[in-house]
């Protein structure tokens, strides 16, 4: 079973080594979109805002690690991105590109030989967490077959078990706005089959156009229909799910995610879709 700090390593290595390379595989507008919609006005100033962030958490994360002191701080997010931001503005290109891959591989060489018992510590995982697992989900701008592949093993596998352990469960499905737990297991394989639907169609015709069905008739048709399932049913159907959505994933060839119709489905139903209904 992979440990959380290989998995960690995983993400600096290859979810982190190949963002730009994957990012400028897009069309200009295309990624100039997805760049604004992330809240940015270039690829570069997001970016600049990771670094930042890799920045002050290793700081932090090794010093804790040390056993050293070090500055508690409540964050102003919005001041430190907009800080982060103007600190590389006029910085050469290749000078600021190059910093970040100094960056990455700074930040892998030290984690690898950070002392273990560090790895168990709940405010280093916060860290490791936030900066570089949630991060890479958060700014999702090029998805990647390792993220994708992360997200259900790592993620939606531990999903059932992290709701069961919930304390204020009422509060959480109220806010998710859904009765029980099992409508919204109901309501994440409805979306997952709709997928494979959407991959094999690309997959397979290169007119393939989908048709949508409407979306909050949908999720209320997804509740009825597997209503007539018990709880124990239905939890051992969305484990089915998983797993075998993981199996077709394993075979797609990377062209497939160079597909914006497969891409951008695989990036909203398994990926956002974890952060949306997230316990």
């Amino acid at each position: 079973m992979q440990t959380y700090k290989q998995r960690t390593l995983d993400f600096l290595e290859i979810e982190w080594a190949t963002y730009i390379e994957r990012f400028n595989r897009w069309p200009a507008e295309v990624g100039h979109k997805r760049v604004n919609d992330q809240g940015y006005k270039q690829f570069r100033d997001m970016l600049a805002h990771i670094l930042a962030w890799w920045d002050e958490g290793m700081e932090i994360i090794l010093a804790i690690a040390e056993e050293r002191e070090y500055e508690r701080k409540k964050y102003d997010f919005d001041v430190f991105n907009a800080e982060a931001v103007a600190k590389y503005k006029d910085w050469d290109e290749a000078e600021f590109l190059a910093l970040f891959e100094q960056t990455r591989q700074k930040a892998a060489n030290s984690l690898r030989t950070m002392n273990e018992a560090a790895w168990e510590n709940r405010r280093v995982r916060g860290w490791v967490d936030g900066i570089f697992i949630e991060h890479a989900r958060e700014h999702l701008v090029a998805l990647s077959c390792f993220l994708l592949l992360d997200t259900l093993e790592n993620e939606w596998s531990e999903y059932v078990e992290k709701f069961d352990r919930l304390e204020n469960k009422g509060e959480f499905l109220k806010a998710q706005g859904f009765e029980r737990f099992e409508d919204i297991l109901a309501h994440v394989i409805g979306w997952w089959s709709e997928c494979v639907v959407v991959i094999e169609g690309a997959m397979n015709e290169t007119s393939f156009v989908y048709r949508e069905p409407d979306t909050d008739l949908f999720n209320k048709e997804l509740v009825e229909k597997y209503k007539v399932m018990s709880g124990a049913e239905l939890r051992e159907a969305f484990e089915n799910n998983r797993i075998a959505l993981t199996a077709i994933l394993r075979e797609l060839p990377e062209s497939a995610f160079e597909n914006p119709t497969i891409e951008g489905w695989l990036a909203a139903d398994v990926v956002g879709h974890y952060d949306g209904h997230k316990v």
